[in-house]
């Protein structure tokens, strides 16, 4: 104690002016508030806000990150931890490099990697400016049938070549290609809305859904469960009701919804807003794949003319941009990313149908699904039921990439074998023989070419061990060796396990490294496929064995 003056003395150094923690840059909050303008700062907005400054800045600064924890009056590892659970962000730390300003991504899935998507990114890095341009490895994009695909900033690059690439990049043509499309006046001169509009004026919400239900039309995203009971379960609660779109069609090679929404995008929204008039949701979210720039765009010009011509009211279709994660298209990990949060599966009970978007009823329908419910509701129910093949009924959407003569979407009846759709996609690559396929997606694994008579439908794979997933057919020939094939997938699965859950984090993990091995050490790997099926808290972990099982069952002797 100093004698003198009757106090303690402190240690050495000045007091303390400011709070402990990262300090507010005033300048970085300057610009966040002019970015966010007169937007409201909701908490459900935050991965909306982290867009704002990713497409201004090219990354996200610690000082902007700060500054948005400020603006939102959320703590800044809140902020943090969404920012960094999405590929899209790039998130750079005090004392960190800036990102060069130009980002080529190049997609290594099953497709484009067939089609050279290593020797593309090798020879792009060779040929480029580390310091200018950054060259990064990217999951699928959704443009299997034009494979390989590079984005230039946000410009697609079908085919891509090493020397289209740098052309674009030298021409600075780093901006979406917006396609031709259906727009508003096209698609109500021939006969659009009409069906919306008669059900507002004098229509039966029970009795819309059970003509959907009587259609045989199921939910094509993947589960199958059928559309008009789900409606029927939501309709039934009480209070603020929602609809939520899953766009996030992330399943390496899927690409149908994608082609809708570029091509007739009124058909997918009249057939959403029948489906939340039907239900009396007060609200329909939009949730699409930020790896999906055009039909992004194209959404935008085409929500505001339906506000103008007022068939919806200002801000009753939220678009929403995802930001790179696989997981999002797991119904309530889109769900949790709607809300503002990382995308992280829910457990259930409860189910999104009682407790969805903002813990309220919320019915969840993919793009093609509702596409097909205005059709059904305009054609009547006959358009899809009224087709029959193999025993089974209705009609599906195929994206078809690989070895075959032409890629792409092709509408066929459900219960079209892969002998059909190979038919249909002008068969075979010259050159090439049939033989393995993926029926579903990598979720679904392979099968082998000669069980090439199996509907590939709802309900009729599982005796195989698969199911039809997303309907993504990918054709492997005589030149493709199934286990580099089921490597690929799980290599996906490993980058894109939201890591919630051991069983699916570190199972993925593994199985990659047991998969590299010459030979496959097959019990354990059975070992570790049946731990992640029983375990995993949701489809990703149940899945990603599958190709690994299916390989060691159907091609033994490549392992």
């Amino acid at each position: 104690m100093d004698q003198k003056t009757g106090v303690w003395k402190s240690a050495k150094g000045k007091g303390r002016t400011t709070p402990k923690g990262r300090q507010l840059d005033d300048a970085a909050l300057s610009e966040v508030r002019t970015l966010l303008a007169d937007m409201p700062r909701r908490r459900d907005l935050l991965i909306e806000f982290l867009h704002l400054i990713q497409d201004a800045y090219g990354h996200l600064s610690a000082p902007h990150l700060r500054a948005l924890a400020e603006e939102m009056r959320v703590s800044m590892a809140e902020v943090q931890e969404v920012a960094s659970f999405y590929a899209h962000f790039d998130v750079v730390r005090e004392g960190e490099a800036v990102p060069p300003a130009l980002t080529i991504r190049v997609c290594d899935s099953l497709s484009c990697e067939m089609e050279g998507a290593q020797q593309l990114m090798s020879a792009l890095k060779a040929g480029s400016d580390p310091a200018s341009v950054r060259i990064l490895r990217a999951p699928c994009m959704g443009r299997c049938d034009m494979a390989p695909i590079a984005e230039v900033g946000h410009n697609h690059i079908d085919h891509a070549t090493p020397e289209k690439v740098l052309a674009a990049v030298a021409a600075r043509d780093v901006h979406t290609k917006i396609p031709e499309y259906e727009d508003y006046g096209a698609y109500v001169s021939g006969g659009g809305y009409r069906v919306l509009h008669a059900l507002h004026e004098n229509g039966d919400p029970e009795a819309t859904a059970e003509t959907v239900f009587e259609s045989g039309l199921r939910g094509l995203g993947g589960a199958g469960f059928p559309s008009g009971k789900k409606w029927g379960f939501v309709f039934a609660e009480t209070g603020t009701k929602y609809l939520a779109v899953n766009g996030d069609e992330g399943e390496p090679g899927t690409f149908k919804d994608r082609v809708h929404l570029e091509a007739e995008p009124h058909l997918f929204l009249e057939g959403m807003l029948i489906a939340a008039w039907s239900i009396g949701a007060e609200k329909a979210f939009i949730y699409l794949r930020d790896e999906y720039p055009a039909a992004c765009e194209i959404l935008k010009r085409e929500i505001a003319k339906l506000v103008e011509q007022k068939i919806v009211q200002e801000g009753y279709i939220d678009l929403r941009r995802g930001a790179g994660a696989y997981i999002c298209g797991e119904e309530s990990a889109m769900i949790e990313s709607i809300e503002g949060k990382r995308g992280l599966p829910r457990h259930r009970p409860p189910f999104v149908a009682q407790v969805g978007v903002f813990n309220r009823p919320t019915l969840v329908h993919n793009v093609e699904t509702l596409a097909w419910v205005a059709r059904i509701l305009r054609e009547g129910p006959e358009v899809f039921s009224g087709v029959e093949h193999n025993g089974r009924v209705g009609l599906r959407n195929y994206s078809v990439s690989g070895r075959v003569a032409k890629p792409g979407v092709y509408l066929l009846p459900a219960g079209s074998t892969v002998t059909d759709i190979i038919y249909a996609a002008g068969g075979m690559k010259q050159g090439h023989i049939f033989h393995a396929y993926q029926p579903g997606g990598p979720s679904s694994g392979l099968l082998p070419a000669h069980l090439n008579d199996v509907p590939l439908d709802f309900d009729t794979l599982q005796p195989h061990g698969t199911f039809i997933g997303s309907a993504a057919v990918v054709i492997l020939s005589d030149q493709d060796r199934p286990r580099d094939a089921a490597l690929n997938m799980l290599r996906f699965f490993e980058d894109e396990s939201c890591g919630q859950c051991t069983p699916c984090r570190v199972g993925c993990e593994k199985a990659v490294k047991l998969m590299q091995a010459d030979h496959w050490d097959q019990p354990l790997l059975e070992e570790l496929c049946q731990t992640m099926v029983d375990a995993s808290i949701c489809g990703l972990g149940q899945a990603a064995p599958n190709p690994i099982r299916l390989v060691m069952k159907h091609f033994p002797n490549e392992i």
